[in-house]
């Protein structure tokens, strides 16, 4: 079983919890008040796939300019 490291908040970790924090806000604001609080939840959706075949991801971005770092360091020399 794959447990993730839990030591440090990493960029990735936090991408992660951004992403679960937006989709229950979208999915319980659809519920209580609008269905279209739903779109919410499906563009956290579409840039999770965007991300997953691009590598590119926006809410990385900002979370790296604000300090977080990755995880895995990159070998430079590749």
């Amino acid at each position: 079983m794959y447990i993730a490291k839990k030591d440090s908040w990493y960029l990735e970790r936090v991408v992660w919890l951004v992403a679960g924090v937006f989709t229950l806000t979208g999915t319980l604001l659809a519920a209580v008040h609008s269905k279209y609080w739903l779109i919410l939840t499906g563009l956290v959706g579409v840039n999770l796939i965007i991300f997953a075949t691009t590598g590119f991801c926006l809410m990385a971005n900002i979370l790296y300019k604000l300090g977080f770092r990755p995880a895995i360091k990159r070998d430079s020399s590749a």
